[in-house]
């Protein structure tokens, strides 16, 4: 298991799988990457494995698979990174790239969290445990960013739920902060 990523001069994890989205836009000139938010994602709903998340991230989900996809096929939206039940890195969007990951947001009175935000997505659901893998794999991530992004702090490590409250519950409440931060090592 992979225990030390690093980030590169154009903003790609080093042992990352790069499957590039075109969901993404430059950052404002004035943004500074300062804000780390957790996701979950399974598709379809509650189901791991399979080619269907970057599917999603790269619009090419077909919605003829399953009845949940008919609804989000035409939806163009990415992460930044997807860490998927055994600790695989998969990237989407350079982190110097604004993805499309947190939608209508707010942090500390700053709307638009996709401006200033890296967004990682964990293959999970808000009621299912993440893996061991997944802690591992993320606090090694995490160690990175904030090495790479010295704006981005322990404080400012949120989850989706944190920055689009009522809208969104994700990363749920199996999610343990507290053994994340630990390993994380902040």
């Amino acid at each position: 298991m992979i225990k030390y990523f690093t980030v590169d001069q154009q903003g790609w994890l080093s042992q990352a799988r790069r499957v590039p989205s075109p969901n993404f836009n430059s950052r404002p000139d004035q943004a500074d990457i300062s804000l780390l938010v957790i996701h979950s994602i399974s598709l379809p709903p509650g189901q791991f494995g399979g080619p269907y998340i970057c599917d999603f991230f790269t619009n090419g989900l077909d919605a003829s698979c399953h009845p949940y996809f008919e609804e989000i096929a035409n939806l163009q939206v990415s992460a930044h990174l997807l860490i998927d039940r055994e600790g695989g890195v998969t990237q989407f969007v350079s982190f110097d790239d604004r993805a499309w990951h947190a939608g209508e947001s707010c942090y500390e009175s700053t709307s638009n969290c996709n401006d200033y935000s890296v967004g990682i997505e964990l293959e999970g659901t808000d009621d299912t445990p993440y893996s061991d893998h997944q802690y591992d794999v993320l606090a090694a991530v995490t160690r990175s960013l904030l090495e790479h992004y010295p704006t981005m702090t322990e404080r400012r490590i949120v989850g989706h739920s944190d920055i689009a409250p009522g809208r969104k519950t994700d990363p749920g409440s199996t999610f343990d902060w507290s053994r994340y931060f630990l390993a994380t090592g902040v």
